[in-house]
This record gives structure tokens, sequence and C-alpha cells, in this order.
């Protein structure tokens, strides 16, 4: 199981995940919902397209922007499509 942890929580885990330059990206089912807050945040990557961002917030305390997804990922990229992937913090267990 790969698992991504922030605050001391479990907040993915998956049997598989998706590695795209060196991060892990979870299927969406994986995630723990009830840690992830919508972000009004996007960025454009030339070769994924726009990304969307989610804060994380865990027994009170909040990491912003801290998970991203390519909801329409370009053609390059399809495999991630809806996978979300984390930095700022999240560890990542394999």
């Amino acid at each position: 199981m790969v698992k991504a942890i922030w605050n001391g929580k479990v907040i993915a885990e998956a049997d598989r995940t998706e590695i795209v330059e060196g991060n892990h990206y979870f299927p969406s089912k994986s995630l723990r919902r009830e840690f992830f807050q919508p972000s009004d945040t996007h960025t454009i990557c030339p070769w994924k397209g726009k990304a969307h961002y989610y804060t994380l917030l865990v027994d009170g305390k909040e990491n912003s922007d801290a998970a991203w997804y390519y909801p329409d990922p370009k053609p390059a990229a399809q495999k991630i499509a809806g996978n979300v992937a984390f930095g700022k913090g999240v560890r990542i267990e394999t």
C-alpha cells in the first residue's frame, strides 16, 4: 500500500499510484475526503494542462494547496486524469 500522511493522519491510501515527475498520483477514490477542501488556485503545466488544488484540513491544521490534480489533462498525461498528488510536507510511504 502507498500512503499519503499529513499531520499524523493517513489522508490517502492506494494499492497502486501513477508516478509522474517523482510525484505519486493517487486515484481519487483513495482519498479520505473529510480532509480535503477545494481551493480556488490553478496552475498551468505545459505538458499536463491546468491543475486544480485542494487545501488539507486535519485536526484543525490547514495546509493550503497541498494537493493537486488534473481533471482534464493533455493527451500526454491522460494516465493521471483525476488522480491526486501531494506536496508541502505531505509524506508518502511506499
